[in-house]
């Protein structure tokens, strides 16, 4: 096992990573504050690692609550579900939730874990790649809405992470190449050295090789550590991890929660921010294909799907978190490794990024 420390002061916590640590109640009992703690999955995992997860924990009354899983399903009428459970159960505010799932388990979870009695404890034990590498570290939690992604949140970072690699052999394949989405993202926006490496270890990344997937992980979960212990609620530097995200989400929104899933609809958003990033003369054709290259590799999407015209992604995109009195801001690469926020652009040339960036999937 190896641990990072996300350095926030008094809230600072562990990010775990080894395999076989679903079953290791040493790492989380440290850091319960009260004698219950409630387990939140989704029906597709529940049955993998529910049982295993709690099996040390029974002096601590586990309450199970399963969701239905799927983007479409992150919303206020299915968090409401997870205070319905806790309230039946009359968990009080010591009670710690224990986030068990991918992305949109540990978004829920955290939010709830946000509100309920204005805030309880909780964990994350991610069982995506995607949630592994991104989601479950830095405290942004919430849920979508029909008119924007993660529009209705808040910053509520957990006690602790815990990332069993052995999850992930029970990952789907299309879910492995959306996480990989976001371990591109890091390489691109702050370590090229990183794009030579996955460049040189793609193919075992997608065998699941679990020294490669490790090593992945560590090196995501440490940019994203550095990135969050300097700016936590994402007032400067922490936007750059929206890579491709202001294009992602428009495409998620756009074609409907689920459709597309997360790690693929940002794949798409970084290509059509690198080529945006092109036309403006920052990078060169060669690192645009190169950037193509390595997505195809990992069997993520290199274009938009051609059914979202651009005046419908450019409206999608002024819902976005970091418009600033409306005006879409993007994050876009000087260089490859090199990521900067900026509204420094013509719509026009945005217009034309997004037309020639469509075609069929």
């Amino acid at each position: 096992m190896k641990t990072l420390e996300l350095d926030l002061g008094e809230r600072s916590y562990p990010i775990h990573i080894g395999t076989d640590l679903v079953a290791r109640a040493d790492l989380i009992t440290p850091h319960l504050k009260g004698s219950r703690v409630a387990v939140v999955s989704n029906e597709t995992v529940a049955p993998l690692y529910m049982d295993k997860l709690t099996a040390g924990l029974g002096r601590y009354r586990p309450l199970s609550i399963a969701l239905p899983d799927g983007e479409q399903y992150k919303t206020l009428e299915v968090l409401e579900r997870i205070f319905s459970a806790l309230l039946a159960a009359h968990c009080d505010r010591r009670t710690t939730l224990i986030a068990l799932g991918g992305g949109v388990v540990g978004d829920m979870v955290g939010f709830a874990a946000a509100c309920y009695q204005r805030g309880v404890p909780f964990i994350q034990v991610p069982t995506t790649l995607l949630a592994q590498v991104d989601s479950s570290v830095g405290g942004k939690t919430g849920v979508n809405h029909p008119l924007g992604k993660n529009m209705i949140g808040a910053f509520h970072q957990p006690q602790c992470v815990i990332i069993d690699t052995e999850t992930l052999n029970t990952l789907p394949d299309r879910e492995l190449s959306a996480g990989i989405a976001e371990v591109i993202k890091y390489g691109l926006i702050r370590d090229e050295a990183f794009i030579v490496w996955l460049e040189e270890n793609m193919e075992a990344l997608l065998g699941r090789d679990q020294e490669v997937l490790a090593t992945a992980i560590y090196r995501s979960c440490e940019h994203k550590a550095q990135v969050v212990s300097a700016d936590e609620k994402e007032t400067g530097t922490r936007a750059l991890l929206n890579f491709g995200h202001t294009f992602g989400h428009a495409i998620e929104t756009g074609l409907g929660y689920g459709k597309w899933i997360h790690g693929e609809a940002v794949a798409a958003g970084m290509i059509m921010a690198a080529s945006l990033s092109q036309r403006k003369g920052w990078l060169n054709e060669p690192d645009v294909a190169r950037i193509e290259s390595l997505s195809a590799r990992a069997r993520l999407p290199v274009r938009a799907p051609v059914e979202l015209e651009p005046s419908r992604l450019i409206e999608l995109m002024a819902v976005d978190k970091k418009v600033q009195d409306g005006q879409i801001r993007l994050v876009l690469l000087k260089a490859i490794g090199h990521a900067v926020l900026t509204d420094d652009f013509d719509i026009e040339l945005l217009t034309h990024t997004l037309q020639a960036c469509r075609s069929e999937r």
